[in-house]
């Protein structure tokens, strides 16, 4: 049960961390179409030279002169080949892509005059938006890579404007960059990182540990864990203190459990490698791998090391884990919850149905090591034990602050206990702090994380996506957690011995949940 929290929380880190570049874009397109003003302003000046040669004296008065006129005429064509109209293909170009931004643009705005957009609003431990002027670059970057800067580019000069929204001139000085950069540096560039530079350096500006950058890759993975899926072969694995890797949880119907991986098993090798040396980000690292490419791990069992082939795949993430225990003559329930991903509540909801149907006494809610996830989800969740009337959270959008009020139909009554620790973080404060605000539960462990901003995604054309700050989010009594953390009403430090010897016996936090429950 604990086993299988503990490595969910190994494995988010990582996919939230990891960083593959595999942004691709079109750039020998780019590169034609870009070099043709350059090679139409290199022919003149060739032409007005060849021209004046021909008038050159030997006296060195006369060169000198010449050399003067060269200069003043140089200027003067560099002047006006900068004035000068696009040619007609470019211009069709041009036209054609512009009307594309346009679109861009538009369905932007067409997005932000709805309040948010509630499917892409989440929360995660991973802090402001965008103004309009910084999507419209975000968003011809996003262009560029299919090509188009040779013409559409050249065309936002003359008409310095893109759905009749006036572009400043800082503009043109950032796409100036990457087009010098990419046709005069003296080694070859990569176009798509260059661009993926770009971008994350605007995030970076920022100067917000929660907004962040991610690549193509990257992207696919965060948004496979929000949505409570991964590609790998379903399994959960413990880095022991001696050193050994153990299979903590097999995911049901996944490819470890057809090829008869079992909880218990030890991990030896993946795909021949010793792992005996390496962090569990690392294992799991060397496991996943894109759907239907094969990884060989070997598998110790009863002293006997066989090596098995599994086909990876995409898998549904279990993310609540139940028990229940009797204790005082009182039967107390246990849900353990590992993120806020798009399927949790479902699961959350089932395994919660099923333990009153066992006539439960009280329940508790362990979100310890849960970085957070989606902010709908944990608003739905927190519903099921809150009355309408109750506030779950409060927003606050500069300044204007907005009640969120519980959405369901039922309600319970039962003693409600939470456990938190140092990385139960965002969603995971909500659920704690409206349970305790709202409800009257008691927290029980030491003060979580302390983050209290809302995040929203914006996918761009490439596949990667920005992440970055939108909100504050304040308790049900208007606290604003962030910095500081839900405080426990009751404070208990993990012992040590939990960590060399993790079970639920040694889990003084979780014994203290359940002796305060099946007390009252």
């Amino acid at each position: 049960m604990k086993d299988s929290k503990d490595i969910n929380d190994e494995s988010k880190k990582k996919t939230s961390s990891g960083s593959k570049t595999t942004v691709s874009g079109n750039k020998k397109e780019k590169n034609s179409s870009s070099s043709a003003v350059k090679n139409t302003r290199s022919k003149k000046k060739h032409d007005t030279k060849e021209a004046k040669l021909s008038e050159v004296k030997t006296d060195k008065k006369d060169e000198f002169k010449l050399i003067d006129k060269e200069t003043e005429t140089k200027k003067v064509i560099d002047k006006s080949v900068d004035k000068e109209k696009i040619t007609s293909s470019n211009i069709n170009k041009s036209v054609e892509n512009k009307k594309n931004i346009e679109d861009n643009i538009n369905d932007f705005v067409d997005k932000e005059s709805v309040n948010y957009d509630k499917e892409k609003e989440i929360i995660v431990e991973r802090k402001s938006g965008f103004n309009i002027l910084e999507v419209i670059i975000i968003i011809i970057i996003t262009l560029c890579i299919g090509g188009f800067i040779g013409g559409g580019l050249v065309y936002f000069y003359a008409d310095n404007s893109v759905g009749g929204k006036q572009l400043p001139s800082k503009l043109h000085e950032f796409v100036d960059t990457y087009d010098e950069i990419i046709n005069n540096y003296y080694k070859e560039v990569d176009s798509s990182k260059l661009l993926d530079a770009g971008i994350k350096g605007m995030i970076d500006y920022l100067g917000d540990i929660h907004s962040i950058y991610m690549d193509s890759e990257t992207s696919k993975d965060f948004n496979l864990e929000l949505d409570g899926q991964l590609v790998g072969i379903g399994a959960e694995i413990r880095r022991n203190a001696d050193g050994t890797t153990k299979i903590t949880n097999v995911f049901e119907n996944s490819p470890a459990s057809l090829e008869d991986i079992r909880v218990g098993d030890f991990l030896v090798k993946v795909d021949g490698e010793d792992i005996s040396n390496l962090i569990v980000d690392e294992i799991g690292d060397r496991i996943r791998g894109k759907a239907g490419t094969t990884v060989t791990v070997t598998i110790k069992r009863d002293g006997l090391e066989r090596d098995i082939t599994i086909t990876r795949k995409e898998v549904e993430i279990p993310s609540v884990v139940s028990a229940a225990f009797d204790r005082n003559g009182k039967k107390v329930g246990y849900l353990g919850v590992s993120i806020f991903a798009r399927n949790t509540y479902q699961q959350f909801n089932e395994k919660l149905k099923h333990l009153e149907k066992n006539n439960i006494d009280s329940l508790i809610i362990d979100v310890r090591n849960n970085s957070g996830g989606h902010l709908d989800i944990v608003r739905d969740m927190a519903s099921l034990f809150l009355e309408k009337n109750k506030i779950v959270y409060k927003l606050d959008t500069k300044g204007i602050v907005e009640n969120i009020y519980s959405t369901s139909k039922e309600s319970r009554k039962y003693p409600i206990a939470v456990i938190i620790n140092g990385n139960s973080a965002s969603a995971s404060e909500i659920l704690a702090s409206s349970l305790l605000e709202s409800y009257g539960a008691q927290v029980v462990g030491v003060s979580s994380y302390g983050k209290g901003t809302v995040q929203t995604s914006h996918k761009l054309n490439s596949g990667a996506t920005i992440k970055y700050t939108h909100q504050k989010w304040l308790t049900p009594n208007g606290n604003w957690i962030d910095g500081k953390g839900v405080e426990p009403t009751l404070v208990v430090e993990m012992d040590k011995e939990h960590d060399t010897n993790p079970s639920d016996d040694t889990d003084n936090q979780l014994q203290a949940a359940i002796d305060l429950l099946s007390n009252k």
